[in-house]
């Protein structure tokens, strides 16, 4: 067992900022899980196009508003605390926070660490990566 403190991980290295969002990586590939758990912050009046091509995430939004398109089908869906998506078949999408929003975050397969999103908005794949669920 070991036991991590948020305000600690906020303060370290695990603490990844880029544009428009910073996540609190609290549990990475080194940690032997099989999935990663993040705390992220996704800022307002940002527009977020993501595309995680080499992982499977889940979101639980714990604070704030805003709203996600599902760019395979074009539906908008409304985020809202309580509220949960699950990107199960390397879904395209775009956040759109309309205050900034705290949310609870699961990859799989687990993220080493230092990943921000490329310009396809994907996580590179690990070299050494064990394949996802769905894969």
């Amino acid at each position: 067992m070991f036991l991590r403190k948020l305000q600690d991980i906020r303060k370290s290295d695990r603490n990844v900022k880029s544009k428009g969002w910073e996540s609190a990586r609290l549990l990475l590939k080194d940690d032997a899980m099989g999935f990663s758990f993040h705390v992220t912050t996704m800022y307002a009046g940002e527009e977020l196009h993501m595309h995680y091509q080499n992982h499977l995430e889940a979101v639980l939004v714990l604070k704030g508003t805003g709203t996600i398109e599902d760019l395979g089908d074009g539906v908008t869906h409304q985020l809202a605390p309580g509220v949960m998506y699950a990107l199960n078949a390397h879904d395209k999408h775009i956040v759109r926070p309309e205050t900034d929003i705290l949310c609870a975050c699961v990859f799989n397969p687990p993220v080493t660490g230092k990943e921000v999103h490329d310009e396809s908005g994907a996580y590179p794949a690990d070299p050494e990566r064990e394949p996802a669920l769905a894969d």
